[in-house]
């Protein structure tokens, strides 16, 4: 098995994220043409806020995620086909809002209960405490999306 440890990913890593992307269009929309998603790759890509598992030979993205400290979001998670239930997206998620501010709710837009599909990226938003908030529309892949929230922590005064 691939040493599966998420690490703050590099511009190198850019053409390994489109292929990422290209595989999970369907699911997302049109990107890796997008000129759009290739600005906003290269700014998270470049501002640190881009973590991976990546597989060396050949070399790969075994899954990714993009967040926004500013306002506190997850922006993108994807995993590919091949590497899916095997705990890379809890990792991703996990270490993805170590980064972000507790203290603020941190939102995610996933996909609507009704689309099945899309049925196992909820159920890793509901383990780690989002709730959903409102719909989010449809995604550019003509899916019906809903925001979720993970409250904000608690801060117990002494």
């Amino acid at each position: 098995m691939e040493d599966i440890n998420p690490h703050i990913s590099t511009p190198l890593d850019y053409p390994l994220w489109l292929s990422l992307a290209k595989e999970v269009e369907p699911l997302f929309g049109p990107m890796v043409e997008d000129p759009q998603f290739q600005d906003g790759l290269k700014r998270a890509l470049l501002g640190g806020r881009a973590i991976c598992v990546k597989k060396k030979e050949p070399a790969s993205l075994l899954g990714g995620i993009i967040f926004d400290r500013l306002e506190n979001e997850i922006l993108w998670l994807a995993v590919c086909s091949a590497n899916r239930k095997a705990g890379i997206g809890r990792l991703l998620l996990q270490e993805s809002i170590n980064r972000l501010d507790a203290h603020r709710p941190i939102r995610v837009q996933t996909y609507d209960p009704s689309f099945p599909s899309g049925l196992p990226a909820r159920k890793l938003y509901l383990a780690f405490g989002f709730i959903d908030i409102r719909s989010g529309g449809l995604n550019p892949a003509g899916i019906p999306t809903v925001i979720m929230e993970r409250p904000a922590a608690q801060t117990i005064l002494s």
